[in-house]
């Protein structure tokens, strides 16, 4: 096993020659540098490395983006220094040689950046811890898989692709042993990197897959998410294949989600919370603090929505009978629901069908902790479960339509400002308003076929 302990020696024995020093950025996708071996021994280990902060103040293209406090062109764009977190250290099977740490943002006089990714989570996992709650997690990620590679995509526009299947492969074993030679390479690569796979199926979609990694404490369930997403994609590229997490890579194609399981635990004994003790006969199936869990994330649904769902693209997802939900409902093992509550006993938890694979998973799951811990200290009363086909209820909260829907419920969130801060808040926010922004700057091809001759 890889620690940070052991490291020196794989390194001096020549088994580790590039160490992969990261964090997430506010899209969560790793960034960094890679460090020679023999460097990070002499320099890094200790010190971290320092990168430049507008990397907490740019967008998915890398562009520095107006409107931040934190960091702009006014500020200068300096230094902040990226410390080792001895508990990340992984090595990376599918780039032989190399290892990878994780690590936290600091100031250069040593505090932490509050609108760092992972800072925001260990926030919320520090409210919770004053309640004397651990939260547990897990993250469902879906994506698809193409026959084309990334130059062939984006040589063609990203039109046209063509799926690694022919058919949709929800649960086909014949169809998914086509497609073994990646994705038993990602099962097995990312075992060996010390993410715990517990199986891969064939999703609602061609070419489509899902592959879930065992839930644990919430800090650590981000850090694989991050390590495991940008995995898929340099293995599928090993072998000049495509793959993407786009929340709806194209209409005609079922979405693809990243469920949230949460749950709640007693920090002191290591006990589960969410099931109701023995000789209590709820109707919901949840115990009192359970109830006020789910509750939260209901009434914090539309508020930080964004979290959920940041980019035009994310609400494309959101069609009626496509398995991705509409309602802002809680139902008893219902996925029509946008919570579904599932499994007993120390099992029991509530998974939240609203993310989309884009998320940032630690955003999204800071903002799912935030509603339920809402829920807990509002004592909120948790609804009857929705029973039946929930894309046909009336009279219910939608989850937002639009990206613009979603930033005005995050502009005026009391969960999001009580949770978050107001210098997080303000953050998160000017992110939301800025990829909203350069959206509008651009005309699509769809305006181009219906309006350049018709009107």
């Amino acid at each position: 096993m890889l620690t940070l302990e052991t490291l020196p020696h794989q390194i001096q024995a020549g088994d580790i020659d590039t160490v992969v020093v990261a964090f997430p950025d506010l899209q969560g996708r790793p960034v960094g540098k890679r460090v020679t071996g023999t460097f990070f021994l002499e320099h890094v280990l200790h010190h971290g490395i320092e990168v430049c902060d507008y990397l907490m103040a740019c967008d998915i293209d890398m562009e520095p983006m107006p409107g931040y406090r934190f960091a702009d062109w006014e500020t200068g764009y300096g230094d902040l220094n990226a410390v080792i977190d001895p508990r990340t250290v992984r090595p990376l099977p599918w780039a032989p040689g190399s290892a990878m740490v994780l690590c936290d943002l600091l100031t250069l006089e040593g505090e932490p950046v509050e609108v760092s990714p992972r800072r925001i989570l260990r926030r919320q996992l520090e409210r919770a811890a004053g309640h004397g709650l651990e939260i547990k997690c897990a993250t469902e990620l879906e994506f698809y898989l193409f026959l084309d590679s990334f130059a062939e995509a984006a040589g063609k526009h990203w039109q046209h692709l063509a799926p690694h299947a022919d058919t949709i492969e929800d649960y086909q074993l014949l169809q998914t042993s086509r497609e073994e030679y990646i994705i038993g390479r990602i099962r097995n690569q990312m075992v060996e990197a010390g993410i715990p796979i517990e199986f891969s199926k064939g999703e609602a979609g061609m070419g489509q897959h899902e592959i879930n990694i065992t839930y644990g404490d919430a800090l650590k369930v981000a850090d694989r998410h991050l390590v495991f997403k940008n995995g898929v994609k340099e293995i599928a590229s090993s072998f000049g294949r495509a793959a993407t997490f786009m929340a709806k890579w194209s209409m005609d194609s079922a979405g693809s989600s990243c469920h949230i399981h949460t749950s709640l635990w007693d920090v002191t004994t290591g006990s589960p919370l969410m099931a109701p003790a023995d000789g209590d006969s709820t109707p919901s199936g949840l115990s009192t603090i359970g109830r006020q869990f789910v509750a939260g994330q209901l009434f914090a649904a539309q508020q930080l929505a964004w979290c959920f769902a940041p980019y035009v693209n994310s609400y494309r997802r959101y069609v009626p009978d496509s398995w991705a939900p509409t309602a802002v409902v809680w139902g008893e093992d219902n996925r029509t629901c946008g919570f579904r509550t599932v499994g007993t006993g120390a099992s029991r938890r509530v998974e939240s069908r609203i993310p989309g694979a884009d998320v940032n998973p630690y955003l999204a799951l800071a903002a799912a902790i935030a509603g339920g811990l809402w829920g807990i200290e509002h004592e909120l009363e948790l609804e009857p479960a929705f029973t039946g086909n929930a894309y046909k209820a009336v009279d219910v909260p939608r989850i937002p339509s639009t990206l613009a829907e979603a930033i005005d419920g995050l502009a005026s969130s009391d969960v999001a400002a009580e949770a978050f801060g107001p210098e997080v808040h303000h953050h998160l926010l000017n992110t939301a308003r800025q990829e909203w922004a350069t959206s509008n700057r651009v005309v699509t091809d769809w305006e181009l076929a219906r309006n350049f001759e018709r009107i």
